[in-house]
């Protein structure tokens, strides 16, 4: 029996869609920005559909092309997408279980199989979302052109309007933009990226495998994945050991973490505001002292 007071329009979709009927329509627990459900079908299949509002028309749409290219690549489980709208979606089932004493070393080496396939420009062929926040894909050909003008100027321009960054950082950020080229490492072919990897948008599934959910895809810097997978922790040593055994970093990779951090720090200001915006101060001067004392 659903416990849902009414019958939304999307359930009616939801079984167009997978020519089965709801039995059951149960909310569960997960995600900030969408109300999400378990929901059983007469065939005796269970799904996970996931309901976003508040004006975001499109987001359902845009996670699962993004669900999708990630499984494209079957280097680390992604849920199956069987059903979306413009504002939901319904994914498999997946039982959360305890991980396999190898789960780190799945986790690393799966991810850098993600990464190794790689695009023929930084972006995507749509734009999506980062959380609630509209997330810029125009492809374009070079990497610093697309972290500066596709990333950061975007989430500036809006945390500025919105008056929560002083104008100091607003500067720091000028400076780091300015000097893009000279911040962001040797050149990298555009590898395929989650987009949002915390330990949040992490999963173990019924095997104690690694499943990654919740994606803000496209094709940038690998760097940017593992630079968000340290800002908030949730992730052991040995993970980052078998992505380096698998597909080791460029030199000076250590160093350009800070860089990276900016841009999630930067949807974090946009969204909460507050203590975030000292931490993304600390991130960008940490990039530019690292320019400044560069020899090169």
């Amino acid at each position: 029996m659903s416990l849902l007071t009414s019958r939304p329009a999307w359930v009616d979709l939801l079984e167009e869609d997978m020519s089965d009927r709801c039995d059951a329509i149960r909310p569960v627990s997960g995600g900030d920005i969408a109300d999400s459900y378990r929901v059983d079908l007469a065939s005796g299949n269970r799904v996970f559909a996931k309901v976003y509002s508040g004006g975001l028309s499109g987001i359902g749409e845009a996670e699962a092309k993004g669900l999708e290219w990630l499984r494209e690549v079957d280097a680390l489980r992604v849920p199956e997408v069987f059903a979306h709208g413009l504002d939901w979606l319904a994914l498999e089932w997946i039982e959360p279980a305890r991980s396999l004493p190898d789960f780190a070393d799945r986790l690393g080496s799966g991810l850098a199989g993600i990464h190794k396939k790689s695009r023929d420009a930084f972006g995507f062929d749509a734009d999506n979302w980062i959380g609630s926040l509209p997330q810029t894909n125009t492809e374009r050909t070079t990497w610093d052109s697309f972290y500066a003008e596709c990333r950061l100027r975007p989430l500036q321009a809006r945390a500025a309007s919105a008056g929560i960054l002083p104008r100091d950082v607003i500067r720091l950020l000028d400076e780091v933009i300015d000097a893009m080229p000279e911040l962001v490492g040797p050149s990298e072919a555009p590898a395929r990226l989650h987009g949002d990897l915390w330990s949040g948008n992490l999963m173990v599934d019924e095997t104690g495998s690694p499943c990654l959910i919740d994606p803000a895809v496209y094709a940038g810097h690998r760097e940017v994945d593992l630079a968000m997978m340290k800002l908030f922790g949730g992730f052991e040593r040995r993970v980052f050991d078998a992505y380096q055994e698998a597909f080791p970093l460029s030199s000076g990779a250590n160093e350009r973490v800070d860089l990276y951090q900016v841009y999630p720090l930067l949807v974090h200001v946009c969204l909460f505001g507050g203590s975030y915006v000292e931490r993304l101060e600390h991130a960008l001067l940490a990039a530019l002292d690292r320019k400044r004392s560069d020899p090169s």
